[in-house]
């Protein structure tokens, strides 16, 4: 147990100092959420009676593509290196090798919804204007939601990185298991700007929680089967 844990922490810190030092995975993937926030914008025009209802779908349709282009790098780094054979030796199970990875993933997206949530919420009209909305629950349900985008999307990393069209190929095969993130996401953020803090945005939020350790616990199983 030990030893997974130190596989795990090491490979999470690994990530976290390259991406601390290159940034361009960061800054491609917020520059990404940015434009597709701004299309989206464009496309509903500058009417708010259309912008704030379509806050939360924007902000998170924006946060999952985001995600396919954050975990594609998951491997893709020592694949390019010739070092992902090396990586799979390290000693220790390879479940830990998965969490490693998600949990630097999971880091990395984190900074982005923070950029993203409030500039989408602004950009759409749901926030400012004297509007107080309930940011404690509006970060809980970032941290669940990206807790789901980064689990799935690094697992099927995982299986296209050896692939020759793995960038189409990832968000072909992992936007169908987020959809349920991506659902409860949307129908949590939007109740909480709408209505703020209920019974139903609970219950969503307890189905997320539920999906992402469901999801978490099923791709560390597995994970062994998708490096072969």
């Amino acid at each position: 147990m030990n030893e997974a844990w130190q596989v795990m922490l090491t490979v999470a810190r690994k990530d976290a100092l390259l991406l601390g030092r290159t940034r361009d995975s960061l800054l491609a993937t917020a520059f990404y959420a940015a434009l597709v926030l701004l299309v989206l914008g464009l496309a509903l025009g500058p009417d708010d009676a259309k912008l704030r209802p379509a806050a939360a779908g924007a902000v998170w349709a924006a946060l999952s593509l985001s995600s396919a282009i954050a975990s594609g790098r998951a491997f893709a780094q020592e694949q390019e290196a010739g070092a992902l054979e090396q990586l799979t030796l390290y000693p220790g199970p390879h479940g830990a090798l998965y969490l490693g990875k998600w949990l630097g993933i999971w880091l990395q997206l984190l900074v982005l919804v923070l950029m993203v949530l409030p500039l989408g919420l602004l950009l759409f009209g749901a926030a400012g204007g004297g509007q107080a909305l309930p940011w404690p629950a509006l970060g809980l349900v970032a941290v669940l939601g990206v807790t789901g985008l980064s689990a799935a999307s690094t697992f099927y990393a995982a299986i296209t990185v050896n692939l020759r069209a793995r960038e189409a190929l990832l968000p072909a095969l992992a936007f169908p298991l987020l959809v349920p993130v991506v659902l409860s996401t949307v129908k949590a953020t939007g109740l909480l700007i709408t209505g703020g803090w209920s019974s139903e945005v609970a219950a969503w939020l307890s189905f997320l929680a539920a999906f992402d350790v469901g999801t978490l616990v099923v791709c560390t199983l597995l994970f062994p089967f998708a490096l072969e």
